[in-house]
């Protein structure tokens, strides 16, 4: 007997429905419950449990399906198919009219459907698809940067000139992580470059009797581009991963939501102090480095070719200018304020679990060391032209 709740009240009445399942029974199909658009998540998954058993299937039963509609049965049609679906249900008892009506005009409908035409596309078509894809992709990425690099710098000048909202702590806290700690692998890393170098200069120059211009070949190149780069380099792996890694994991366990919800600006809080850390820091791992390249070309002067410390530091005084170490030391800032901001926005775009910060991640330390090596190649033209 069916409760008067149950009619007067539609909301218990749904709460009794009971989902659509196909049950095999021997060789039959029974098919009952209810097939409508509400369960069709549910009744994809029994379409396709059943389907690997269909072939065994001799006999099947309708008469148990419940409440019908137009999703249940397409899906009806895909478990038995369009022709014999309708043979079911048009058989006299075999559902009510109104089922076996539905049942008819969706198999009608699903039988006389044409198959789709596959669209034939050119591999040329298709390259130059990707292509387009491919460069769009690179435009949207450099129109975020290019928006957060000004939110950014809004920040900072409107933090500026109000001392009393400089974050002091966070940022020397930044100088320790990004420099302090990252003096001795930069440093061991540009004298094993250093050495490198003269080895290979002196195995050049030494087919024309000029190995002294060792000297001057790996002076030159860490003064202007090794120290810098081979700095910023471990830089944009070491630092602006961990920058990615900070963010992306505080975003995860909403933390940033709870800095907005304070009334907090997080660029003010979490961009700035880092970025100005490394803009601190990566100058005195330029010096650094420059120092440690040259002192490795010595190392491997003296020991290969006699051109023993007091030589190779008298040749460096009389050949090299100052304009050199300023050219390399000039680019520092500019690399510093690139990882920085990279790292930290690719923290701000992780959604929301542990594999996206792995992502994002990766995607920082990419982007930083790509961005380094063409503005480091732009810079290089460019003081070509000037002469500097």
């Amino acid at each position: 007997m069916t409760s008067p709740a149950s009619e007067e009240n539609p909301v218990f009445a749904a709460s009794a429905s009971t989902p659509g399942e196909a049950v095999v029974d021997g060789t039959s199909l029974v098919i009952r419950g209810d097939w409508t658009l509400s369960d069709y998540e549910h009744l994809k998954g029994v379409v396709s449990s059943t389907l690997t058993n269909l072939s065994r299937i001799k006999s099947f039963n309708l008469s148990g399906l419940g409440r019908l509609d137009t999703a249940g049965a397409s899906q009806l049609v895909s478990l038995l198919g369009a022709e014999r679906l309708h043979d079911l249900a048009s058989r006299e008892g075999a559902v009510a009219p109104e089922k076996s009506a539905l049942l008819c005009a969706v198999c009608s409908a699903m039988a006389n459907r044409p198959e789709p035409e596959l669209a034939r596309v050119s591999r040329l078509t298709r390259f130059l698809a990707e292509t387009g894809e491919k460069t769009d992709g690179i435009f949207q990425l450099l129109k975020t940067l290019n928006g957060f690099i000004g939110q950014t710098l809004a920040t900072l000048f409107w933090v500026l000139p109000r001392p009393w909202r400089w974050r002091v702590t966070p940022f020397v806290a930044a100088i320790q992580e990004t420099g302090l700690n990252a003096l001795p692998i930069v440093a061991l890393l540009t004298f094993l470059v250093g050495a490198v170098v003269a080895f290979l200069g002196a195995t050049v120059l030494e087919s024309f009797g000029a190995t002294i211009y060792t000297v001057n070949l790996v002076t030159f190149s860490f003064l202007r581009e090794f120290g810098v780069l081979l700095a910023a380099i471990l830089l944009a792996g070491r630092t602006a991963s961990a920058f990615t890694a900070h963010i992306g994991a505080m975003k995860v366990n909403e933390e940033l939501d709870a800095i907005r919800t304070l009334g907090l600006n997080p660029i003010e809080i979490l961009v700035l102090p880092r970025v100005l850390a490394m803009m601190v820091s990566l100058p005195i791992l330029t010096f650094v480095g420059m120092i440690a390249g040259i002192a490795g070309g010595a190392a491997v002067c003296a020991l290969s070719l006699d051109i023993y410390p007091a030589q190779f530091l008298a040749i460096v005084e009389r050949d090299t200018e100052l304009r050199h170490f300023l050219v390399g030391l000039s680019k520092a800032p500019i690399f510093a304020f690139l990882i920085a901001i990279i790292g930290c926005l690719e923290g701000f775009k992780v959604s929301g679990s542990a594999q996206s910060v792995g992502e994002h991640t990766t995607s920082s330390v990419v982007q930083s060391i790509f961005m380094v090596i063409l503005f480091d190649s732009i810079a290089a033209m460019f003081f070509m032209e000037m002469g500097w």
